[in-house]
């Protein structure tokens, strides 16, 4: 990398192209990139701050961002993909909203909607220019729903790599590996982008026995020389996956358009053991043996599944409107093998008839049936948004959000065990709408109440196999203050049971054991399972209230605090356990014989009659620099010329070197970079590098024109046949749209020169978006990031129906396996310099508790509070070792380490004694995972 002095250098000989660069465009009208250069201020002393210009695809909201990424600070993080790196700031973009918390984040691409995550997922981080992480109010100016939070995805106009990817890991206690390969093609060219990514990945199998597990009572043979059955029930299948990708998009900057597509198939095959066949042996005398066998063909469950992808993404403007569509297709196809439990009657009989000893040889091969079960499933989303601002008021433009979309939804299945076929079919039909309404202006309109603008949206969707749907919502963005954003949204939703609850087939299954809680017994029973035609819509309605501050006392740090309430009606739900209570609202589902014996329970899907939760959540994101930073000498002698030019020829322009360039070459310099940071500007740029390379005499035209030095620095960007080349322009482009104006030196500026940056809303949410500070830039110091989320759950209750106690899931009576903790805690940080990096992430959850049966006297289970740390070391050793023009160059070797201390849940009952089903090594197989990763990018 050049030091930052010959890179003043180059920009100051770029200032003599300037003048006729700007003279060729003089005549055109003015746009954003000709207004006034961008204020510099100095706040402190060491801390430079650039007003820049917004970057393209960027957003223009009245929302803060929850968070923002830089180039730097995606660095730091060390991710090898935008998968990763979403992985990472997971609790900045997840939801809490809706009921358990809203979907996941809505991804943009430059500021417009893509079909498909697949789009991206396998780009490496280094071809991103900025993260943006927007509340969930964003969302619903993009078309989607309200309770998912956006991430918009800034990328480089220039960049070119090939990647090839290693990893290998497993857990420390042993037992099974993990194994992937990945190869990664991407450019971008000014807009256009071809993507090609393939990886295989392989997992091991692990079984019960690697990991000590005990076994059930009464599970395990007591004969000499018969099959442990741990060795063959497994706690992690044998897995391998293959994915190819390839994603393409083409794009016009003189209408705005653009068309991705974008195509995927991936294959996946499993297999996972069940366990062995065993049976009970009893002879004429009634004695009795239990007997394991058929080691060599234990029970298995094999899977094999392919998927294809298709994607397309056309946007354009329409006049004063951006029109963008997509369309997702996905059709998957899975095939299950079920090995079936051997017919043991003829052992037993052998046994009884004394010809078969209990101790006796049983086989070890067997000839087992298999059944089949297929699943087909076949998707279609489509939506179309128009984005506009067709009114103007006083506070600003009215935003204007209208969305229209059709989805099909097919599966099909068969099951040789119950020889049924089903198929399923539902098509939606939505639209939707939303405004912005702007109602003061910091600084303008109503500025003395701070900025505030008003959100409204409603929609509609007619679903085939339900009826018709509607949500709306209204709320409020409050900057009262520079920094500090006051969000408040009411959300009122109708939510429909999905396809296969409405929908699965009916199916009774003749003599199932069930535990009667009422009369304390097991019995078997004809069990109802499947879809329930009579499930009503779910009417979701939620309360949000958000401060959003810029820390004004600790640079580079936002503080989110959310207030979350949700009340759902009629919530679709599996059929609970049977209790006295359950059975008195549920009479019509329970069937018993005149002793009061159950002979019949219906389990299909239930309606709760409504759920309640409260939620605060808590969110601390900062980030920054530490070290000094690398010097700022003057260059070394002939530095200032062309690469291949014997020492001093061509050497620093006037100011280069000593005293720093003058007055009139900063503002000359200036003046350039707002033209070639223009839409237009790499064409501009292109264009005059080519009259010069052909050795063109433009002096008459432009005056100032210096032929010898121009022709040195176009000299770096021309190719071996002499044409220029255009992707290492656009990369020089790229960084001095992206460099600190400071470098061109002049000391502080004068007061009277700030303002926010072109296209900004004055007041908005905190520090404008253009900024860039000085510390993040890559010039030698260190850099830092913190992010700790912090979730507390104020209430959560069930009301299954009207007359049955109210299930409080804080205080033991929750639905999940694992009780539900009032406390959680999510952190990520890192630190990196010089190319080495580590990052650490926690995440904590409370104690919970689950209440067990009085009429049992089953004991209550506690679950002790679990705190894990992961943590990734990285080292990029061409930096390291400073050894760039080798293979090491772009080589990264990183080291992984996730549940670092081992930690397992502990579960204990109320005598102090860990249930079968809670053992440690059940609840979590792998334990400490250990992993190398080794990258290269060409």
């Amino acid at each position: 990398m050049k030091s930052p002095t010959s890179f003043l250098a180059g920009t100051c000989l770029l200032c003599l192209i300037a003048a006729p660069i700007q003279a060729q465009t003089a005549d055109k009208p003015a746009t954003a990139a000709d207004e006034p250069p961008p204020a510099i201020e100095a706040p402190d002393e060491g801390a430079i701050i650039v007003r820049g210009e917004r970057l393209r695809g960027q957003l223009q909201v009245e929302q803060a961002p929850v968070l923002e990424l830089d180039e730097a600070d995606i660095e730091g993080i060390g991710a090898n993909s935008i998968t990763e790196l979403l992985a990472v700031i997971a609790p900045q973009t997840g939801s809490s909203r809706g009921r358990g918390g809203g979907g996941p984040p809505a991804i943009l691409v430059n500021g417009l909607r893509i079909s498909s995550f697949r789009e991206l997922r396998s780009y490496p981080p280094e071809a991103i220019a900025k993260v943006e992480v927007m509340p969930e109010e964003v969302a619903q100016r993009f078309g989607f729903p309200p309770d998912r939070r956006v991430v918009n995805i800034i990328l480089k106009e220039n960049y070119n790599s090939r990647e090839v990817e290693l990893e290998w890991e497993g857990p420390s206690d042993g037992g099974y590996a993990a194994r992937e390969v990945e190869f990664t093609y991407l450019k971008f060219d000014q807009g256009n982008r071809l993507n090609f990514n393939a990886e295989i990945n392989d997992r091991t199998l692990l079984t019960e026995a690697e990991r000590d597990v005990d076994q059930t009572d009464g599970s395990e043979s007591t004969v000499v020389g018969d099959p442990d059955p741990a060795r063959f029930r497994s706690l992690v299948g044998d897995q391998t996956q293959a994915e190819a990708t390839l994603n393409w998009t083409t794009s016009d900057p003189d209408n705005g358009s653009l068309l991705t597509l974008n195509g995927t198939y991936e294959r996946s095959e499993s297999r996972s053991l069940s366990g062995l066949n065993s049976v009970l042996l009893t002879d004429g005398i009634g004695n009795t043996q239990f007997r394991t066998f058929g080691a060599d063909t234990p029970l298995e469950r094999r899977t094999d599944s392919d998927n294809f992808s298709v994607g397309l993404t056309h946007s354009r403007r329409l006049g004063g409107w951006q029109m963008t569509a997509t369309s997702n297709g996905t059709a998957t196809d899975t095939t299950t093998l079920i090995d079936q439990p051997f017919d043991t009657q003829t052992l037993e009989d052998a046994a009884l008839l004394g010809t078969l000893a209990l101790d006796g040889v049983l086989p070890e091969s067997l000839e087992l049936d298999v059944e089949r079960a297929t699943n087909r499933t076949l998707r279609s989303d489509n939506q179309i948004t128009l984005n506009g601002n067709p009114i103007l008021l006083p506070a600003g433009e009215v935003s204007v959000t209208l969305d229209a979309g059709f989805d099909w939804l097919q599966i099909k299945s068969s099951d040789t065990r119950t020889l049924q076929e089903t198929k399923l079919d539902r098509s939606r039909f939505e639209a939707g709408a939303n405004v912005a309404i702007p109602i003061a202006d910091r600084g303008g309109a109503w500025g003395a109440i701070g900025g505030l603008t008003l959100n409204f949206s409603g929609g509609i969707e007619e679903l085939s196999d339900f009826g018709t749907l509607t949500d709306a919502s209204a709320g409020f963005t409050w900057v009262p203050a520079s920094g500090l954003t006051l969000t408040g949204t009411y959300i009122l939703t109708q939510v429909a049971p999905s396809l296969t609850q409405l929908g699965s087939p009916v199916i009774e299954t003749l003599n199932v054991p069930v535990f009667d809680l009422i009369n304390g017994e097991t019995v078997l029973v004809t069990l109802t399972s499947g879809g329930n035609a009579n499930l009503r819509d779910e009417q979701q309605r939620d309360w949000k209230f958000g401060a959003n501050w810029e820390l004004p006392f600790w640079d580079n740090t936002r503080l989110n605090v959310e207030y979350v309430r949700n009340t759902s009606e009629d919530v679709t739900s599996g059929f609970p356990a049977l209790t006295q209570a359950i059975e008195d609202a549920f009479p019509d589902r329970v069937t018993r014989d005149g002793n009061g014996q159950l002979v019949a329970l219906d389990q299909r899907f239930v309606t709760y009659e409504e759920t309640r939760s409260e939620r605060l959540v808590f969110g601390l994101t900062t980030r920054g620099s530490f070290g000094a930073a690398a010097p700022r000498g003057g260059p070394p002698p002939g530095a200032g010329g062309p690469p291949g030019r014997p020492t001093g020829a061509g050497g620093p322009p006037p100011g280069a070197s000593g005293q720093g360039p003058s007055a009139e070459q900063r503002e000359r310099f200036m003046a350039m970079r707002a033209r070639i940071c223009a839409d237009d500007g790499l064409e501009v740029l292109t264009r005059f590098a080519e009259a010069v390379a052909r050795g063109e005499d433009l002096s008459a035209e432009f005056p100032d024109f210096d032929a010898e030095r121009a022709s040195q620095m176009v000299e770096r960007f021309l190719r071996e046949d002499d044409t220029v080349d255009t992707e290492r322009l656009g990369q020089f482009r790229e960084r001095i749209c992206s460099m600190d104006p400071s470098m061109m030196g002049g000391g502080r500026p004068g007061a009277g020169q700030g303002g926010p940056p072109t296209g900004a809303r004055p007041g908005g949410g905190g520090r404008p978006p253009g900024i860039v500070s000085r510390g993040f830039g890559r010039d030698g110091r260190g850099r830092y990031f913190l992010n700790l989320t912090h979730t507390i759950e104020l209430e959560n209750t069930i009301l299954i129906a009207e007359g049955v106690p109210l299930l409080d899931q804080l205080d033991g009576n929750a639905t999940g396996t694992f009780g539900l903790a009032r406390h959680s805690s999510r952190l990520e940080g890192g630190i990196f310099r010089q190319g080495k990096g580590m990052r650490l992430s926690g995440r904590y959850t409370g104690k919970a508790r689950l209440n067990g049966s009085d009429p049992t006297g089953a004991s209550d289970l506690f679950f002790d509070d679990l705190l894990t740390f992961d943590a990734r070391i990285f080292l990029n050793l061409g930096e390291v070792f400073d050894a760039k023009d080798t293979f090491a160059n772009n080589l990264r070797l990183s080291f992984i380490a996730n549940n670092i201390f081992n930690a397992r849940r502990d579960v204990r009952d109320g005598n102090g004694d860990v249930p079968v089903a809670f053992q440690p090594d059940l609840i979590d197989p792998t334990g400490r995972y250990l992993g190398i990763d080794l990258r290269k990018m060409f």
